[in-house]
């Protein structure tokens, strides 16, 4: 095996290495979480570094378990409110003042009913979180609130711009809390006011917090791969501070930050929740997230996120926020500003995101403007890279070809020096200098290929155009694999029991592609091998991007034939020598010539 072989396989164990490490499956767990670790995770709320958890005993005591100021507002009759409109459907609930139901128009969970991101089973979320002067810890979903100026239990933006819905708590006749929903007709947020009314002698610290505690509902069929892209962040003068919680039956992971704050947020695969905001400055925020088992091997990430805000003691102050809850469409995050685009995965911000952002998401918007389905847009946006990347792979096709040419010559030399491999690897370095050929001729083309390869594995991993968007025959959903069969067993290290069609495809160019360019005996066995290793990583990829794969691969196969047709006849030539102080020089110094 010579140093080109070992080299190629080298890079290409790397590479693999590298897809088996970013898209391994977590292991399932020996056993699950116990029974109350989901109830002990909700009733660690938003901690901060500012507060100490309350005693359990104090929790569970009905009598004073919310002081002297909040007692009396901890039962009441509930009244909900509904909301619609141009992209949601929501609906608020007067205990807690919190938000209930939060369904998506236009996007369908993976059973078919509307994406509602607010798990009604676990509780209505969004609530305020701080300590009363008398000691007590007060989490406003314990609390009932009164609904102010209630026309009615339904309203519709149809015919306004805005509405706003407010609550108020009335401790006494001088101290309030009022917190007021804003919604507007077409976006995917609302914001929510708090203003305090004499409430300098009841809330303490300076400061208090507005948190969502129970996470995102999830909305794909596979809990595991949603679960793999959950996350929890907060942004902060430039700086993206990333939670996840990926192990099993471990306590929750935290994370305290300080200092002003321009959003925290959390995701699953395609959709997210942010806060962020709007005045006054916040001065710190909170990260927690834990993995909990599901049936069947499955997982669920449940972040909890707060924000924390100062309080000044004031006769009266106010604070507004602006929360985000919608999809992952990059220019629709990217609109609301300060950053909040980079919480979608698009790559490494030094040399990958620029050519997902500034490069592949516009051409892809472009290509669907004038042509609907996308998966007919992946493949003339398929036909557009190749034809983009043209004189990277004819430069290596014209190596690899140089190189199939000497193969003759080196095996000569590597005949007549079997018992000298230092001049054996001296003459093949001087049948390289004197036909012009470089070693690594056919692998840089590649290696300057992987930013834009890696550019299109993250749109297409990730982008939500692609989710539930069908193609032709049995491809309907371009997000997910293409599963034309299932398998009676699991294959090892690659743990698949589903079989993907177009990853099959993918493998069969693939096939081709090795057949047509490997041409040294030994190197043989790579004809199969790699076909088949990718196969069985791409096997678990989303369609869309297999699909692009495959017509990459299709549109390489007619390159390199007619490459071949142009070529077969011309004969390899020396090049002219130029006098020069380099290394082959120097290597292949007074060295016989080899005759051609």
């Amino acid at each position: 095996m010579d140093k080109n072989t070992i080299v190629g396989f080298i890079l290409i164990g790397i590479v693999l290495m590298l897809w088996m490490w970013m898209n391994a499956p977590t292991p399932k767990p020996e056993s699950g979480p116990r029974a109350d670790s989901t109830a002990s995770h909700r009733d660690a709320g938003t901690d901060s570094s500012t507060r100490k958890e309350p005693p359990r005993e104090a929790k569970h005591a009905a009598a004073d378990s919310l002081g002297k100021y909040f007692s009396a507002f901890e039962k009441g009759a509930e009244k909900l409110v509904t909301i619609h409109g141009g992209s949601f459907d929501g609906v608020l609930s007067s205990k807690g003042a919190e938000i209930i139901s939060w369904e998506l128009k236009g996007f369908k969970d993976w059973s078919g009913h509307p994406v509602n991101l607010i798990n009604r089973e676990k509780g209505g979320d969004c609530h305020l979180l701080f300590y009363a002067s008398d000691g007590k810890l007060i989490n406003t979903k314990s609390l009932t609130f009164e609904l102010l100026a209630a026309r009615g239990a339904d309203y519709s933006l149809a015919d306004q711009d805005s509405l706003r819905i407010e609550f108020q708590l009335k401790i006494n006749p001088t101290s309030r809390i009022v917190k007021s929903y804003i919604f507007f007709k077409e976006r995917y947020s609302f914001d929510i006011v708090y203003r305090f009314e004499g409430m300098e002698s009841i809330i303490s610290n300076y400061e208090y917090q507005v948190v969502w505690e129970n996470g995102l509902k999830y909305q794909e069929r596979n809990s595991i791969d949603e679960s793999n892209s959950a996350m929890a962040y907060s942004f902060a003068g430039g700086e993206l501070v990333e939670l996840d919680a990926s192990k099993f039956n471990e306590p929750p992971v935290k994370q305290n930050i300080s200092g002003r704050i321009q959003w925290v947020a959390a995701r699953n695969k395609y959709f997210a929740l942010a806060f962020l905001p709007r005045e006054p400055e916040s001065q710190g925020a909170y990260l927690e997230g834990v993995r909990l088992a599901m049936p069947d091997g499955g997982a669920e990430e449940i972040y909890n996120i707060g924000l924390r805000l100062p309080y000044l003691g004031k006769r009266v102050e106010q604070s507004r926020v602006t929360v985000f809850l919608g999809p992952l469409d990059f220019n629709l995050v990217k609109s609301y500003g300060v950053g909040l685009e980079n919480i979608m995965s698009l790559g490494a911000a030094w040399i990958i995101r620029p050519i997902t952002e500034y490069v592949m998401i516009p051409l892809l918007e472009y290509i669907h403007f004038v042509i609907p389905n996308y998966g007919f847009v992946i493949i003339v946006f398929s036909l557009i890279i190749k034809v983009v990347l043209y004189p990277l792979t004819k430069t290596s096709m014209k190596s690899m070809r140089k190189m199939q040419a000497l193969q003759p010559m080196m095996e000569e030399v590597r005949a007549k020096y079997k018992d000298e491999p230092e001049k054996m690897n001296k003459q093949v370095m001087r049948l390289y200098q004197e036909y012009g050929v470089n070693p690594f001729g056919g692998c840089f083309p590649f290696l300057l290929q992987m930013p834009i390869l890696y550019a299109l594995w993250a749109v297409f991993r990730s982008a939500i155009e692609l989710r539930q968007a069908s193609f032709i025959w049995w491809i309907t959903d371009l997000s997910i694999p293409d599963v034309i069969a299932k398998l009676p067993f699991s294959i090892p290290i690659f743990n698949v029991t589903e079989l993907s069609g177009l990853a099959l495809l993918m493998g069969i160019t693939m096939f081709v592609q090795q057949k047509m360019t490997v041409k040294d005996p030994r190197q043989k066995t790579m004809v199969w091998m790699m076909p088949i290793m990718m196969t069985l990583l791409f096997n678990s990829f989303p369609s869309g991007l297999n699909l692009y794969y495959f017509v990459f691969n299709l549109l390489s196969i007619g390159q390199q034939y007619w490459f071949n047709f142009q070529h077969k006849d011309e004969p390899l030539r020396k090049v002219e020598q130029k006098k020069t102080g380099g290394f082959l020089s120097r290597l292949t110094k007074n060295l016989p010539r080899m005759k051609s």
